[in-house]
């Protein structure tokens, strides 16, 4: 069987092999256009360049070959298909909803090479079991389940090789693969995304800071009924594995056909994290991939992965706050001053489309306000709210990019919004925006 067949593909690990592949991907795109565009000349047609470049057979390319470099590659591509949800052109949606879920692992010659670097060449003696084909591979690195000699069930977290040292190469390629692409304005300056996105995944491949993370949402946690973090395994971790109790669990998206009740009362408790990691610890983790929650047996939800964890700023939490009571006061001129003042909104789109700003707003607010929990199923309305957006989008010169730290907060929001959605969950949102909103303004004067 090969490594392929097998579900798993070495990860390419100089800088030189992985700007080879985005190479051979380029070259691949450039194949299928040439391709696309003699058939459809052959029929009569005069083509444009974007259809030809985002045809099924270029996005399954683009899709497989940032699955198999893994890292930053296919975290970038995550990341961006949660921030915009519902609001991404359907062609970037279908590649970046794939690599949510799709992930090659390291065969076993390379894991073996991985482990033998961190734990010593003899590492199988340390274990009465481990389990050689991975329970779960994501971007940055994969799980095995494993049993110490004493009888310590482990979830071990091993970092594919080279994604740490490849992560600048890898954003700078993928932006330019979407410049490319056309799916991102020319005229958009993301330079400070891209570095902040840097940063961020350079904090996520260290496996030690993640591990502080870990043992502080777990003494946040503490004694909660709802959630269980999994303990820090000191003996096995290093920079670049992370061992931790194994927490027997089912994965989220197990509660799909779960009653109507048992979702409503799953998201409720997810919203409700969310509103107390902005306004109550200060801290989020920021990364609210599905497969980060899972079902315990004891009812109970499971968290996962800490990489993504950061300090939420001050003027962060001051600005969701005013926006959020602003909200729910139905306050339409508030939020939108609170929108610039945040940097949700460009000053100068609220300057040249007020009235389009009006109806988005009026929008929210009635969806918001309607009687009865807020029906995360029912996602009508984000079309509307996408038609009005088109024609700021359509003005360059009111072209705003939100501050990085600003994004990453709403990243998590966002996710856990499709995440509800998903479940077809019904959140009284107004009850606990009143429940966990601070009485008084966050941290300096607004």
């Amino acid at each position: 069987m090969s490594e392929e067949e097998g579900g798993g593909r070495s990860v390419p690990r100089s800088r030189m092999a992985r700007a080879g592949q985005f190479g051979r991907l380029a070259g691949g795109l450039a194949g299928g256009m040439l391709a696309e565009g003699a058939r459809r000349l052959g029929q009569g047609e005069r083509p444009k360049v974007r259809d030809l470049l985002l045809t099924p057979g270029n996005l399954n390319r683009v899709a497989d070959r940032l699955a198999h470099l893994r890292g930053a590659a296919m975290k970038l591509g995550q990341m961006i298909s949660l921030d915009a949800g519902d609001f991404l052109p359907t062609e970037l949606t279908d590649i970046l909803a794939r690599l949510r879920s799709n992930a090659y692992h390291m065969p076993p010659p390379q894991l073996q090479k991985v482990l033998a670097a961190e734990w010593g060449a003899d590492w199988r003696r340390r274990f009465g079991r481990f389990q050689a084909h991975p329970i779960a591979a994501a971007s940055i690195g994969q799980v095995h389940r494993a049993e110490t000699l004493d009888g310590r069930v482990l979830a071990i977290k091993v970092q594919y090789p080279g994604v740490a040292e490849s992560i600048d190469s890898d954003v700078d390629n993928v932006a330019t693969l979407l410049r490319v692409s056309g799916l991102i304005p020319a005229e958009l300056d993301l330079s400070p995304l891209l570095a902040e996105a840097k940063a961020q995944l350079a904090r996520e491949s260290d496996y030690r800071r993640e591990s502080r993370e870990m043992h502080r949402f777990g003494e946040l946690l503490a004694g909660d009924p709802d959630f269980v973090v999994p303990a820090l395994d000191e003996e096995f971790s290093t920079s670049r594995v992370l061992a931790m109790t194994f927490l027997e669990s089912r994965p989220i998206e197990s509660l799909d056909e779960a009653p109507q009740e048992r979702r409503n009362q799953v998201m409720e408790r997810l919203v409700g994290l969310v509103l107390r990691e902005l306004f109550e610890f200060g801290v989020m983790q920021t990364d609210p991939n599905f497969a980060n929650y899972r079902i315990m047996d004891d009812g109970r939800l499971a968290l996962l992965d800490f990489g993504a964890a950061q300090p939420v700023a001050g003027v962060v939490q001051q600005g969701y706050a005013r926006l959020l009571r602003s909200a729910l006061e139905g306050d339409t001129a508030a939020i939108k001053q609170g929108a610039v003042a945040a940097g949700f909104l460009g000053a100068v789109a609220a300057e040249r489309h007020p009235q389009a700003l009006d109806r988005m707003v009026a929008i929210v607010l009635a969806e918001l306000h309607r009687p009865g929990a807020f029906d995360f199923g029912d996602r009508a309305f984000l079309q509307v709210l996408r038609e009005e957006g088109m024609t700021i989008a359509a003005d360059k010169a009111s072209w705003h990019l939100p501050p990085a730290e600003l994004l990453f907060v709403q990243r998590k929001i966002s996710g856990t919004a499709l995440l509800a959605a998903r479940m077809k969950a019904q959140v009284d949102v107004r009850v606990l925006l009143r429940r966990y909103l601070p009485a008084e303004p966050v941290g300096s004067k607004w």
